[in-house]
């Protein structure tokens, strides 16, 4: 073998290498782009035509008032109305227009629970149900306080309504075709599809 071929079978292993390598990586690391995850701090849920999008509850402590912040799409050609219930009966309701998006945030009227049900810091059980196809589910909520910044303005005084239905202002609720973005302190981090692609697995931090 001369020194002309000891090179092209060098040059050929290095690269058969640098292929397997590659290919070993991708194996074993999982793509990111594969996995959602959640782009805020709050649970993503599926009811029926609705999809709730980075949904937690903002309180000052577990016997106290919490609202409800994030965000609701409705994918149904008809007007939904979404209905939570917490702990000890408190409930709260949020309208949906069709085929369009309520934003829970400092635009839109308050969604509050009479009694939050858990400290911050915690996971509570709360209700959901809809009444476009009469679908209800119990998901597990996060709870924050005004520790973040972010959230200090939304937490509720204990003179807050037991039963607030929240419904978004021209400013924060739209068509279906048009585009949503919003920051963490809203509580959204969806696109305003009737089907978003919402990053999110219904987990918290």
């Amino acid at each position: 073998m001369n020194r002309a071929q000891r090179g092209k079978l060098a040059l050929t292993a290095a690269a058969l290498g640098a292929s397997l390598l590659t290919a070993g990586c991708g194996y074993i690391t999982p793509q990111q782009t594969s996995h959602q995850y959640s782009a805020s701090d709050g649970i993503r849920a599926d009811l029926g035509p609705l999809q709730l999008r980075n949904i937690l509850i903002v309180s000052a402590g577990e016997n106290e008032p919490g609202r409800l912040i994030g965000a609701v799409y409705n994918s149904s050609s008809k007007d939904v109305k979404l209905t939570v219930n917490g702990a000890k009966g408190s409930q709260t309701e949020v309208p949906v227009k069709a085929n369009s998006y309520t934003l829970l945030n400092e635009n839109s009227d308050a969604a509050i629970l009479s009694t939050t049900g858990g400290k911050p810091g915690s996971l509570v059980d709360v209700k959901v149900s809809e009444n476009g196809t009469n679908v209800s589910n119990t998901i597990k909520v996060p709870v924050l306080d005004a520790t973040l910044q972010e959230y200090k303005n939304y937490v509720p005084t204990p003179s807050s309504s037991a039963t607030s239905s929240s419904s978004a202002s021209p400013s924060s609720s739209a068509s279906a075709g048009s585009p949503a973005s919003e920051s963490s302190s809203a509580g959204a981090g969806s696109s305003a599809s009737a089907t978003p692609s919402a990053t999110a697995t219904a987990t918290s931090r």
